[in-house]
C-alpha cells in the first residue's frame, strides 16, 4: 500500500516514509514502477519472465505433481480451483473461464497484468515500500511531459521503440502496440538500419570492388526502429501506472520542494538520520530515501538577460503557454504582416519553426549558435546499435570524470534536428516562409515597447532583417546541482565535486555512500553516460537505484512464508539450497 506521511489533515500517514520520489515525469515514474518490480528485464530474461508469471498466477491454487499413495507408477495433478472457488464463490460463469486459462498458459503480457491486478487488490505494495510523489507540475504522472506536448503539437517521439519506462520488458512498447492493434500509430525511423541500398547500387559497389562499411545497426533490428506516436506512448505510461497501482490517490502531491536536508530528527529519528523534505507551503515529509528526478533542470539557457519590458516581446520554449503570443495572433488576424525569430538548434526549435509558420506567421527567421546538424536522434548510432556496449564500456572505465565528460559531450554534439523535420523545414524555406542562418548570434538589440517590435542586429549580419514581432528562445535547460534551490543545504551540509554542474556522485546514484539522496536523469549523467538524459537513461537509473534501494532500506527476506520460498526456488530466485537447511537430518 502507498505509504503516507502524518499531518494534522491526514493522521492515517506514517511518521516516516521510505521513499519520497521528487518529480513526477518519466524518471519518476520508472523509479516508481522498478520498486515494484520483482523481475526486472535487466536481470531476466523473456522466457524467464513467462514462466515465473505464470507459476506466480497459479500459485498456492495447483499442485504440480502429487504422488499417488506413495506409489512410483504414476503421479496425478490435483484438480485445480479458481481463485473465487477457494474462497467461497462458485459461480459457473467463472468456473468456465477458470477452464480457459488452466488450458493454456498466459502470454507474457497478459500475465503482467493479471497477476500485479490480484496483488494489487490484496493491498500487495512491493515489500511494503511506503512511497509518496511530489512535482510541480501536478497530481498525475507525466503531466509536465505531456502538456509540453500539447503545448508545441508534438505528434511522435524522438526515440526508438525500446526507450521507454518498463521495467519488465525491452519490448514492452513493442507488445503493447501489437496487442492493441495500433501499429498505425508507429513512424518508421528511416536511414538509420542497414545501408538501404538498391540492387543496382550494390551491384555496382561490387564490381568496384570497394569495401562496404560496416553498418551500426542490424537489420535484425528494423523492428526496434520505429518512434511512437505521442498518443501510443501516453497510453503506454498509462498501463505501466496501472499495472503496478501508481494511480492510488494521493499518491502524487502537487507542491513546490524547496529544501531537502538529511539529518537526526529528535523526536522521529533520534539515533538515524532521516530526510525532511519542505515545500514551499511550508508542509514537512520524512523519509529515509529521497530519489531526485527533476528532469533536464530548472535553470533557463538564455542567450541574454531578459528585462521586464522585453519579457513581453520573448519567452524560453518552457514558458509557452499561448501560441503565437497575443500581439502576434492580433497582427495575424488583421492580417498584417508578422515577423518571429526562433533562437535554437534542436529538435524543439525546428518544432516551435513549423508550429509557428502553420498558425499563420508570415516568416520566421531561424537562428543557429553552430551548424545546422541533422541526426536521428540526439545521440550518436554506435551509442544506440551493436557496439553499444562497446561505447558503454569505454564510459564507464573512463580514469576520470573529465573524461567521461568529454565522452557525453563528443557523443550529444549539441543540438541536431531529424530528418523528418529537415524535410518540413526544407518546405517551409521552398515557399519563402523561412530563413535558416547557422552561426549567427544576437549581438545587438532594442525593444519598443509601444509597438511589441525587436530591432535586431546579428553577427553575422542578415541583410534587410525587418523588426521582430517576437523572440522564442528554444535553447534548452542547465542541470546545475550548484544552483538548484532545494540542494542548497545538502551543498552546505555534504558538498561533492562536480564537472560543469553534473554531480559526481556514487556508481549507484547516491549523493554520498552515506547519504541515500538518489539522483537520475540528467543529473546521472557522469554515471549512466550520454543517455542520462533520454527515456533510457531513465530506465537504466531506475535500475540502478532499486539495486542499492535494497541495501539501504534493509528489506528483510526472513519474514517470506514456506510457500513463497518455494515458489521463487522453483522460479529459480535466490538461492535454492537454502531449503536444504529446513530438512531434517
Amino acid at each position: 500500500m502507498v505509504g503516507k506521511p502524518t499531518t494534522t489533515a491526514t493522521p492515517s500517514f506514517p511518521d516516516i516514509l521510505d521513499v519520497i520520489i521528487v518529480g513526477a515525469g518519466p524518471c519518476g515514474l520508472a523509479v516508481a514502477a522498478r520498486l515494484r518490480e520483482e523481475t526486472p528485464s535487466a536481470m531476466f530474461t523473456d522466457d524467464e519472465h513467462q514462466r515465473y508469471h505464470w507459476i506466480n498466477k497459479h500459485s498456492g491454487r495447483m499442485a504440480l505433481v502429487q504422488a499417488h499413495q506413495g506409489k512410483l507408477k504414476g503421479v496425478k495433478a490435483d484438480k485445480w480451483q479458481r481463485y473465487d472457488s477457494r474462497r467461497g464463490s462458485s459461480s459457473t460463469s467463472s468456473s468456465s473461464y477458470s477452464s480457459a486459462s488452466a488450458s493454456s498458459p498466459p502470454s507474457l503480457s497478459s500475465s503482467v497484468s493479471s497477476d500485479q491486478e490480484i496483488s494489487m487488490e490484496e493491498g500487495d505494495d512491493s515489500d511494503g515500500i511506503s512511497t509518496l510523489v511530489l512535482d510541480s507540475s501536478g497530481d498525475q504522472w507525466m503531466e509536465r511531459w505531456n502538456k509540453a506536448f500539447r503545448t508545441l503539437e508534438i505528434e511522435q517521439l524522438r526515440s526508438p521503440m525500446f526507450f521507454h519506462v518498463d521495467p519488465r520488458d525491452r519490448d514492452g512498447m513493442l507488445a503493447y502496440t501489437q496487442e492493441s492493434s495500433r501499429e498505425k500509430d508507429l513512424w518508421e525511423i528511416s536511414g538509420c538500419v542497414g545501408k538501404e541500398l538498391s540492387k543496382h547500387k550494390k551491384k555496382k559497389q561490387r564490381s568496384r570492388a570497394q569495401a562496404v562499411g560496416e553498418v551500426e545497426i542490424d537489420e535484425r533490428d528494423r523492428k526496434d526502429y520505429f518512434s511512437p506516436s505521442t498518443g501510443l506512448f501516453a497510453d503506454y505510461c498509462g498501463s505501466i501506472v496501472s499495472r503496478y497501482g501508481l494511480d492510488s490517490p494521493e499518491m502524487i502531491r502537487n507542491c513546490e520542494v524547496n529544501d531537502i536536508c538529511y539529518d537526526y530528527h529528535p523526536e522521529l529519528s533520534p539515533s538515524e538520520k532521516i530526510f525532511t523534505v519542505t515545500t514551499a507551503d511550508g508542509t514537512r515529509f520524512y523519509s529515509r530515501v529521497v530519489v531526485l528526478a527533476i528532469g533536464p533542470g530548472r535553470t533557463k539557457i538564455l542567450p541574454f538577460k531578459l528585462s521586464g519590458d522585453e519579457e513581453q516581446g520573448a519567452c524560453h520554449s518552457t514558458e509557452i503557454r499561448t501560441f503565437p503570443s497575443p500581439n502576434v495572433k492580433v497582427k495575424i488576424k488583421q492580417r498584417q504582416e508578422t515577423n518571429v525569430v526562433v533562437v535554437g538548434g534542436g529538435l524543439s526549435s525546428a518544432q516551435v519553426v513549423d508550429m509557428a509558420i502553420r498558425r499563420g506567421v508570415t516568416k520566421v527567421w531561424f537562428l543557429m549558435r553552430s551548424d545546422f546538424k541533422v541526426k536521428h536522434f540526439d545521440l550518436a548510432l554506435n551509442w544506440m546499435g551493436k557496439f553499444k556496449n562497446f561505447e558503454k564500456a569505454a564510459f564507464w572505465s573512463a580514469d576520470t570524470d573529465e573524461e567521461r565528460l568529454e565522452m557525453i559531450k563528443a557523443a550529444r554534439n549539441g543540438g541536431s534536428i531529424t530528418p523528418r523535420y529537415q524535410k518540413i523545414l526544407k518546405q517551409h524555406m521552398a515557399c519563402h516562409r523561412l530563413s535558416i542562418h547557422p552561426r549567427t548570434v544576437i549581438c545587438g538589440r532594442e525593444y519598443c515597447a509601444s509597438s511589441r517590435t525587436w530591432r535586431l542586429t546579428t553577427d553575422p549580419p542578415i541583410p534587410d532583417l525587418p523588426r521582430i514581432d517576437y523572440i522564442y528562445f528554444a535553447t534548452g535547460m542547465q542541470a546545475d546541482v550548484n544552483e538548484l534551490p532545494l540542494l542548497r543545504r545538502m551543498n552546505h551540509d555534504y558538498p561533492i565535486e562536480t564537472k560543469q554542474g553534473l554531480p559526481c556522485i556514487t556508481d549507484d546514484l547516491m549523493w554520498q555512500s552515506h547519504v541515500p539522496l538518489f539522483l537520475t536523469g540528467r543529473l546521472g549523467s557522469l554515471r549512466l553516460g550520454p543517455g542520462a538524459a533520454n527515456l533510457e537513461g531513465a530506465r537504466l537509473g531506475a535500475e540502478r537505484i532499486a539495486w542499492a534501494m535494497d541495501e539501504v532500506l534493509g528489506r528483510k527476506g526472513s519474514e517470506e512464508t514456506g510457500s513463497e520460498r518455494s515458489k521463487q526456488c522453483f522460479c529459480g530466485l535466490g538461492n535454492r539450497y537454502a531449503e536444504l537447511a529446513d530438512v531434517d537430518g
